[in-house]
């Protein structure tokens, strides 16, 4: 019997010791040529005290992006119940198609930006005690509404369906995989764009993002406030870390894994808009920019959104730095 304990630790140390260097030893062949793209809130650029709209316009004319992703908050959209506003979305849209920007619309309930779940407050005052419960018909008739407006738009590629749905993050109710499951059901039955899923990079192996989804979305974060240490931490993984899973899901499941959220914007321990600047500088600032550029090239994935194009738009209207906006022009 101890023969075989023995035995089964040493198998066990050995899969530790595998697994350790699979994930962390080694270096990609960084990609050819990569997409760049930018994820865009109409809410986080309010949040911020800009004109939302002259910097969603500055974004497709001064930058020049061609692969943009918005993000559709449904509190936005659905103020009151059957009671729709498309008319800023509609908006963004239309000038995404004039200048032949691609787009991801991000739609759902847990699209990103704090709170995560942007659910309106009537959904919330119908439901009992306000526990998020019995809320799957109106987030269904929302995403049928949303998709039958837009999809015979000729600048939308793909619909990302919610936002790492399955991962802890936010003032969320818990997303269960039978309703993602109709979302996505809904989402065949009514378009046939590929469905974008996401999933944490940092903490997850992105094995549901690929049964779920068409496309395997990831996020990529560098320096970030950790609120269990209550400390400004920098996360420790190596570019072959993302590498070797997506190579995996392409292995096992066949689907294309994508950086869906490059950070390239502050992490604070308080929402950035209620950040002093110096603080921001802490995990954000021109050189720590250019190493988070370099990190993701070097994990070998050829499609990355940046994450923070609000910010870099505010720190050049009202933060005396347009290093960060201006330096992103040669990539566009």
């Amino acid at each position: 019997m101890k023969k075989f304990l023995k035995y089964l630790l040493a198998l066990f140390f050995l899969f530790i010791i595998f697994s350790f260097c699979f994930f962390f030893v080694g270096k990609p062949k960084p990609a050819e040529r990569i997409e760049w793209g930018v994820v865009f809130s109409q809410k986080h650029s309010q949040l911020l005290g800009l004109d939302w709209r002259e910097n969603y316009l500055a974004i497709l004319d001064d930058l020049k992006v061609k692969n943009l992703k918005i993000i559709v908050h449904w509190d936005l959209i659905e103020p009151k119940e059957n009671e729709y506003f498309f008319e800023d979305l509609d908006w963004q849209i239309k000038e995404a198609e004039e200048k032949n920007a691609k787009l991801i619309l991000v739609i759902g309930m847990k699209t990103g930006r704090w709170p995560e779940c942007h659910i309106p407050e009537w959904v919330k005052f119908q439901i009992p005690n306000s526990k998020f419960q019995n809320y799957e018909k109106f987030l269904l008739d929302y995403l049928k509404t949303v998709i039958e407006r837009y999809k015979n738009s000729k600048a939308i590629w793909a619909w990302q369906l919610e936002n790492e749905p399955f991962f802890p993050f936010g003032e969320c109710p818990k997303i269960k995989k039978d309703l993602v499951k109709k979302e996505i059901e809904l989402v065949r039955s009514l378009d046939s764009r590929p469905i974008i899923f996401t999933d944490s990079g940092e903490f997850s192996l992105w094995i549901n993002a690929a049964k779920f989804g068409d496309i395997v979305g990831t996020t990529l974060h560098r320096k970030v406030y950790f609120k269990e240490i209550k400390k400004y931490i920098t996360y420790p993984f190596p570019p072959v870390y993302y590498w070797r899973k997506a190579k995996l899901i392409d292995f096992f499941f066949g689907k294309k894994v994508i950086i869906a959220e490059l950070q390239a914007e502050p992490w604070c321990k308080n929402l950035i808009y209620n950040c002093p600047l110096e603080e921001q500088k802490i995990t954000m600032n021109f050189e720590q920019f250019k190493k988070n550029v370099n990190f993701a090239r070097n994990t070998g994935i050829d499609t990355i959104y940046f994450w923070g194009v609000e910010w870099w738009y505010w720190m050049k209207e009202k933060g005396e730095d347009p290093r960060f906006w201006e330096n992103v022009k040669t990539f566009f």
